[in-house]
């Protein structure tokens, strides 16, 4: 019967051991390495570009798009708050250089006509503005490109501590259950050479 146990605690130990190294293959190595003329590497490593390529095109495709970005920034509130301004500055340098022989009924109505031509303009010539820069904006910015370059840029040392500082907890239940595994499998094969020998 010790034969069973020895079996399965053996079966434990290499579960557990297999998904330790597998945990830590996922990063390491960083560099390829030549062992018997096999080049072995960490996968995150060794897919880094591809897996820039398909977050990016994740993001862009299903989470994040660039109208709805766009629109956020650029709400009726924004348009409205434009409007103001443009019609203060405006009016403000109309007043200010107007010849001070320009009688002050004068310069009200200047100023008053132009800023209702303000109001009546400019709420339109705005929304064709952000028209303009959202098509040349979503033509131009890439954001599946932003992403895939940061993701590219990220030193691998990084990723690594913060994926397993964020996953630590269910990697270690992942390093348990290889444990696990391996006991039941060795208890089977221990049980197994038990009858049949």
């Amino acid at each position: 019967m010790y034969k069973v146990l020895i079996s399965a605690f053996i079966g434990g130990i290499i579960g557990w051991l297999t998904n330790i190294i597998a945990i830590k293959m996922l990063f390491r190595p960083i560099k390829p390495v030549k062992i018997l003329g096999f080049s072995l590497q960490g996968l995150i490593p060794k897919r880094k570009a591809e897996i820039a390529v398909s977050i990016g095109e994740t993001v862009e495709m299903e989470l994040i798009d660039f109208k709805d970005i766009f629109e956020r920034i650029v709400d009726g509130g924004s348009s409205d708050r434009i409007v103001q301004l443009v019609k203060k500055k405006i009016s403000q340098n109309i007043y200010e250089r107007l010849p001070s022989l320009v009688p002050h009924i004068i310069r009200s109505a200047v100023i008053q006509y132009l800023e209702e031509q303000i109001d009546r303009e400019a709420p339109q010539m705005i929304e064709d503005l952000i028209h303009n820069i959202y098509d040349k904006a979503s033509k131009e910015v890439k954001i599946r490109k932003i992403i895939e370059e940061k993701i590219n840029s990220f030193d691998l040392v990084k990723i690594e501590e913060i994926t397993l500082r964020i996953a630590k907890n269910e990697l270690k239940h992942i390093e348990i259950l290889g444990g696990i595994l391996g006991a039941v499998i060795g208890l089977f094969q221990g049980l197994l050479l038990l009858l049949y020998i």
